[in-house]
Order: C-alpha cells, then sequence, then structure tokens
C-alpha cells in the first residue's frame, strides 16, 4: 500500500515538474493587430460648392458733355458657384479657383437739371467672376488663406433725359484685379464650409450718349466689395500629406 501512495506521489511531482517545460512547446495565440492609424487630414483635391452673400458697388457716372455727375453706390445679394484645386505641402496649402455670381445690385439717382435736360442715370451689376490663386496655412481642418487674380463685371447703364424722353442703354464685361481672404473649415472628411471677404477694382468704361447729344459719352467708375460665405464638396484627392 505504502509503495503505491508513494509511487502516485512520484508521478504527480514529475507531472509538475515537466508541466512549465510542455507548456513552453505549446503554441501562442497572436494578439489581434490593431487597425492602422487614420491618414492626416489633407486639403490637397479638387472642389465645387455654391455661396451666397452681400456685395456693394462703390460707383461714378460722369456725362462729359454737360459735367453732370451721378453716384451710383448700393448693395445687394449675390449668389453662385465656386470650383477649384488645392495641393498641400506640409502645412501650405496651393491652389487655383474660378468662380461666378448672379446679384440683384441695381440704382436709379436722382434727377439732375442740367443744359439739355433733366438727366437720370441707372446702373446694373448683373453677374461677378474672378479666377485667383490661393495661398494658405493649415491647423488640422482649419485653413486661413489670401487670393489674388482676375476679375470680371457684368454692368449695364442707361441715361435717360426726362425733359425730353429720350433715353440711351449699354452694357458691357469689364475687367479688373480682385485680393480677399477668406478662412475655411473642413468639417467633413468632403466637406468644408467658408467665409470669405474681396475687394474687386474695375477699370472705367464709356458708353455713348450719343442719341442724347452728339459726340457726347459718359465716364463710368466702379468698385466693388463682397462678402460671401460658401460650402464646397471635395473630390479627387489624393489624402495624406
Amino acid at each position: 500500500m505504502r509503495t503505491t501512495v508513494r509511487a502516485l506521489l512520484g508521478v504527480a511531482v514529475l507531472a509538475i515538474c515537466a508541466a512549465p517545460a510542455m507548456a513552453a512547446d505549446l503554441p501562442v495565440k497572436a494578439r489581434p493587430a490593431l487597425p492602422p492609424p487614420p491618414p492626416p487630414f489633407s486639403w490637397t483635391g479638387f472642389y465645387i460648392g455654391a455661396n451666397i452673400g452681400g456685395a456693394w458697388v462703390n460707383g461714378t457716372v460722369f456725362d462729359n458733355f454737360t459735367g453732370a455727375s451721378f453716384d451710383f453706390n448700393n448693395s445687394g445679394f449675390i449668389g453662385g458657384g465656386q470650383a477649384g484645386f488645392n495641393y498641400q505641402i506640409n502645412q501650405f496649402v496651393f491652389g487655383v479657383e474660378g468662380d461666378i455670381d448672379g446679384t440683384t445690385i441695381s440704382r436709379t439717382t436722382n434727377a439732375v437739371a442740367t443744359p439739355i435736360g433733366t438727366l437720370q442715370g441707372n446702373l446694373n451689376t448683373d453677374w461677378i467672376a474672378t479666377l485667383t490663386g490661393r495661398v494658405g496655412i493649415t491647423w488640422d481642418r482649419w485653413l486661413w488663406y489670401a487670393k489674388g487674380g482676375g476679375a470680371w463685371v457684368q454692368e449695364s447703364a442707361t441715361l435717360s433725359n426726362l425733359t425730353t424722353g429720350v433715353s440711351v442703354g449699354n452694357s458691357t464685361t469689364l475687367d479688373g484685379w480682385t485680393a480677399g481672404v477668406g478662412v475655411e473649415w473642413a468639417f467633413a472628411d468632403q466637406w468644408s464650409a467658408k467665409i470669405e471677404y474681396d475687394y474687386i477694382g474695375l477699370n472705367d468704361w464709356s458708353p455713348s450718349t450719343s442719341s442724347i447729344r452728339v459726340n457726347d459719352f459718359l465716364t463710368v467708375q466702379s468698385h466693388v466689395q463682397q462678402v460671401k460665405v460658401g460650402v464646397n464638396w471635395r473630390f479627387g484627392g489624393w489624402g495624406g500629406y
């Protein structure tokens, strides 16, 4: 009996001693792989969007025969769209953008008495378009930028002689330059919102008013300021920095 107990105790001791060695030979289950971190956000890519806002036109029209002057300072709503491309290098973003907006800006002046009759002017700003380069600096999903380039504005001017009932009108697309600043926030991977201020300087133009007075013409001078908010949808980028 004692011999049997001793034998059993010996087997148990051997089993306990051998367990660590056997465990070391067992295959170890690999830990599950951690998902890769998301790539850093990048502004690189094409985008298209829409905007709304307000614009202020400061303009003056001179009648070169009578010397009459008409001020056309006025404001209105603007709305339209934009498209462009950004390329990000580290914290810097370089890009190009084009936009076009229709406006509600229209102004009819007070009547002015002149030697040839009582004159009244009207000036409409039909649409505004720009093509600019952009440069900006980022902080995560925020982009502060400046822009500058060319501008084109469609304007229509009318001069009426209230005494004779004769009026003459003309329209043209003015060219000029623009500069602006803005800030944009990417609130989703493909969506961003922005607010922007732009100044647009325009060249003068001289519509003829010969139907009111032979060889007479106007000189129209104007510039535009605009503030607008917009959203952009980004696509076609490469992601990352």
